[in-house]
């Protein structure tokens, strides 16, 4: 994310529905995902680093072992339909259809991820297997029950409150349906450090809430671990590019108060 928003404030995504601040607008984005696209250096930092693949476009903080574990407890039937939910450039979507066959359609706010990411599509996919599509975290401008599966990674506390995404969710999913969502929360609810919008985030609370049914939310400390390596090899760069720089700005921040988030992985059921 741009220098001036980063992952401490806001986490390494797009999709800001509402309440988006001055100036971070769509636009704003498409810029960011520009001067990504024209970075191979900012790419290789985030692949190396968390054992990703060079043709997945990655624009979160997913490792290469949990998109197997993603993959897994997504139980996509043969056929099914996955949803991407603020999907980027579609890298993970993209790798999870490719190992299970799924259909996709990726959905995010930013006109220029989602060109990089039909492109990427129609790259590792045969046609007609990959969609993407302008919606948000609460508007998917899709009907109820259209997914097998929902999948969505480090961007559900871009929701105002992420409730609301959950709930757009549970509207989304086919009964039976799994929905599969990586985050931060904080360690401490009372760490004035951690940015109002992940202290928004309570998995275990909320996703019952929006009716979800069979609900786990797991500390992931080794993902953890790996997004500290990644931030530590952006800070020790010295390359000028500018995705770099914003990389390197944001894990500055992000390493200040490392301490006081925990990675988190949830799954639930739609019943």
């Amino acid at each position: 994310m741009p220098a001036s928003v980063g992952l401490h404030n806001a986490g390494m995504k797009s999709e800001e529905p509402a309440g988006t601040p001055p100036g971070r607008d769509a636009a704003y984005f498409d810029q960011w995902y520009a001067d990504m696209a024209a970075s191979t250096a900012r790419d290789e930092i985030v692949a190396r680093t968390l054992g990703l693949p060079p043709e997945l476009l990655s624009t979160s903080l997913l490792t290469w072992d949990g998109i197997a574990e993603v993959a897994d407890v997504l139980r996509l039937p043969d056929n099914g339909l996955l949803l991407d939910m603020a999907c980027g450039r579609g890298g993970y979507g993209i790798e999870i259809a490719a190992r299970t066959g799924a259909r996709l359609i990726g959905v995010d706010f930013s006109a220029e991820a989602l060109d990089q990411a039909r492109s990427a599509g129609e790259r590792r996919l045969p046609a007609g297997q990959s969609t993407f599509q302008v919606g948000t975290l609460t508007a998917a401008n899709l009907p109820p029950g259209v997914a097998d599966g929902l999948m969505c990674v480090d961007a559900v506390q871009f929701a105002q409150p992420p409730l609301a995404a959950l709930r757009e969710f549970r509207r989304l999913l086919t009964p039976g349906g799994r929905l599969a969502l990586t985050c931060w929360e904080a360690v401490d609810p009372t760490d004035d450090r951690v940015p109002p919008r992940l202290h928004a985030v309570n998995l275990a609370r909320d996703l019952p809430e929006a009716g979800f049914v069979e609900v786990t939310v797991r500390d992931k400390p080794d993902w953890r671990r790996d997004e500290r390596t990644m931030w530590e090899a952006a800070v020790a760069s010295d390359d000028p590019d500018p995705a770099v720089r914003s990389l390197a700005a944001e894990g500055a921040r992000a390493l200040e108060t490392f301490a006081s988030l925990r990675r988190v992985f949830a799954t639930a059921t739609a019943p």
